[in-house]
């Protein structure tokens, strides 16, 4: 084994996991050290066992925290929490599924479990059918979003929500209510090809993916996925058509780039830093809310134009709060305290401009609407109807206009651009990168999702998307699937094909799950 030799400190924290629990199985304790080493042995042993026991097996020691996916780093704290060996917590788990192969996933399970079992509650928002079905006891609440959720439909034993006919998870769990599937024709005359990839783990690949169509790329956690799409093509593209400045990874060539005449990222990343930065304005309703506001009549007695009605710059936002809606208070050594302004009560806009009003709702009123209400709202307004009919689209109805970026999490994110893209005027042959567009979806959510990955292909656009859920792969026109295994046994193409003919291949570790 090539980690059987004496090595230095900084040579062992460079190892992965796995190789650094075989290192030190197969150490020999200097002669009189064995006793005062021994407990100290034992205990590096248990919390890399654990790192291992949560699939965590490819990463190394030394790896930057920033560079772990949301997944891995809720993985780490899970290991780090089954390792302290505390009874009698409760512990609460948001999706820890998020970037698990299905292969993966039972040893997660597996985990939990083993934190029950101490004698802990473990409870996990989880929209994995696996996870769900292995619960004790299932909370279902719904039956929709925001205004149209907020209800327990059901609570009891798996077995017992899904006979409760209330319960949409019960309906999706019995298999009654199948997502409808638009597998195109996998017609492979147009592709773009990337030669010899070896970033990271990668094994000098070619890998082809076809133009036109959905293709999902699989893999177990750590086979080289994300290397491939984000550190190689997607940096490649870039510099193409952005002139962006980032290093691409270790490649030859990638060939038949003159075939897309865009690429659009539809990653998880915030769609803005600050507390201002909304949907309305990521979208650019805004912009037509306040054209809307300065054309009314009051608006132009009074000598108001659009900068009127923006909480970003002086003259009609509240100057206390600087059209923040809450005033941030310093707790030094604490997190800061948001508090409602008292001066707007949270309204970000000073009396003068609030009493503009468009059918009777102020400019604060209408950003405090959730978008279904404001596509109906506005929906003689063509531009500004298409925007909310988007968000409908993506199943974000439910969010408010002016909903603070902050509070989204990193699927709400990616939606809020999907929808963004869907509501611009569209001439096909763009490629569209999506990072597991799952993260935080329902079932019954998917089934959304779906109808508008399949809108924008049908437009003539190309889409390439990292994912684990077997729904989507399932769904897919061609499947990329990457492995066997994580780390150094990943990097390799193991197969490539419809979803079809992946669930025949025997080398496939997706295909054996779909």
């Amino acid at each position: 084994h090539p980690t059987d030799a004496p090595m230095g400190i900084d040579e062992f924290c460079a190892l992965p996991v796995e190789d650094a629990l075989h290192w030190l199985d197969k150490i020999d304790l200097p002669e009189g050290r064995g006793e005062a080493l021994k407990g100290v042995l034992g205990e590096i042993l248990r919390r890399l066992a654990f790192l291992d026991d949560v699939g965590l097996s490819y990463l190394t020691l030394d790896r930057a925290s920033n560079t772990l996916s949301g997944g891995e780093t809720q993985r780490i704290r899970l290991a780090t929490q089954i390792g302290a060996g505390l009874s009698g917590v409760i512990y609460v788990l948001d999706e820890p599924s998020i970037g698990l192969h299905a292969a993966d996933n039972a040893r997660l399970i597996q985990a939990l479990s083993r934190l029950r079992d101490l004698g802990n509650t473990v409870v996990v928002v989880e929209h994995d059918e696996e996870t769900i079905r292995a619960a004790d006891w299932l909370i279902d609440i719904g039956p929709g979003a925001g205004s149209h959720g907020g209800i327990v439909l059901a609570a009891g034993k798996p077995d017992d929500v899904i006979l409760h006919k209330q319960s949409v998870t019960g309906k999706w769990l019995t298999g009654k209510n199948p997502l409808k599937i638009s597998n195109k024709c996998a017609e492979r005359n147009r592709e773009i090809i990337i030669r010899n990839a070896r970033e990271h783990n990668l094994q000098g690949i070619d890998v082809a993916i076809p133009l036109g169509l959905m293709v999902s790329v699989t893999g177990p956690s750590g086979s080289g996925k994300s290397t491939l799409i984000d550190n190689i093509l997607r940096r490649v593209l870039a510099r193409h058509f952005h002139r962006a400045m980032s290093q691409p990874g270790k490649h030859d060539t990638v060939e038949g780039i003159d075939q897309i005449s865009k690429v659009v990222v539809v990653d998880q990343k915030p769609i803005g830093r600050s507390p201002r930065s909304n949907p309305a304005t990521y979208t650019g309703a805004l912009d037509l809310i306040r054209a809307i506001f300065a054309k009314l009549p009051l608006s132009r007695q009074r000598g108001y134009a659009a900068g009127r009605f923006s909480f970003n710059i002086k003259g009609g936002r509240c100057e206390k709060c600087q059209g923040d809606g809450a005033i941030r208070i310093d707790m030094h050594f604490l997190n800061d305290a948001f508090v409602t302004c008292d001066s707007c009560g949270g309204k970000r806009y000073n009396r003068e401009t609030l009493e503009v009003t468009y059918k009777g709702k102020n400019i604060a009123e209408v950003l405090e609407m959730t978008a279904e209400a404001a596509s109906v709202f506005f929906e003689n307004v063509p531009k500004l109807s298409r925007i909310l009919v988007a968000l409908c689209d993506v199943g974000l109805g439910y969010i408010h206009l002016g909903q603070s970026a902050n509070t989204l999490s990193g699927g709400e994110a990616q939606r809020v651009k999907l929808a963004d893209e869907l509501s611009r005027p569209n001439n096909g042959h763009c490629l569209y990168l999506l990072d597991e567009p799952t993260t935080g979806l329902h079932y019954e959510d998917i089934r959304v999702l779906l109808d508008v990955l399949y809108k924008l292909r049908d437009a003539g656009n190309s889409l390439v998307i990292v994912e684990h859920n077997l729904d989507v792969i399932r769904a897919a026109d061609w499947v990329i699937d990457m492995g066997p295994g994580g780390g150094k046994h990943g990097g390799q193409l193991v197969a490539c094909g419809t979803p079809e003919s992946l669930a025949k291949d025997p080398r496939s570790p997706t295909g054996q799950w779909i």
